[in-house]
């Protein structure tokens, strides 16, 4: 997993994160608004620390996402055959604040 600070400046951040097939993010927590642009991939699983039922998501390049904050644990799973690359603006609501909080 690549994770890359692209920009912060405020409480704008912008970030690019790379899976390569078989990778999976952190477990983390989204705590604030967020805008994604998915660059490539082809499907992703999301998956729930407390158990719930993982989903799967269909990916197509060029998508552009508006995310909700959540404080549900998750991580994103490269089940594809390509690898997956997202640019990401969160909306941070301090110059400070952690953007996506892991929770090992």
């Amino acid at each position: 997993m690549t994770d890359e600070l692209l920009f912060h400046h405020g409480t704008t951040m912008v970030r690019r994160l790379r899976l390569a097939p078989g990778e999976a993010m952190s477990w983390h927590r989204d705590p604030f608004h967020r805008v994604a642009v998915v660059l490539s991939g082809d499907v992703l699983l999301i998956e729930y620390r407390d158990g719930g039922e993982s989903q799967r998501i269909q990916i197509t390049p060029g998508e552009v996402e508006w995310e909700e904050p959540s404080a549900r644990v998750h991580r994103a799973v490269n089940i594809g055959r390509q690898a997956y690359e997202q640019v990401t603006v969160f909306l941070l609501d301090r110059p400070d604040a952690e953007a996506q909080p892991t929770e090992e």
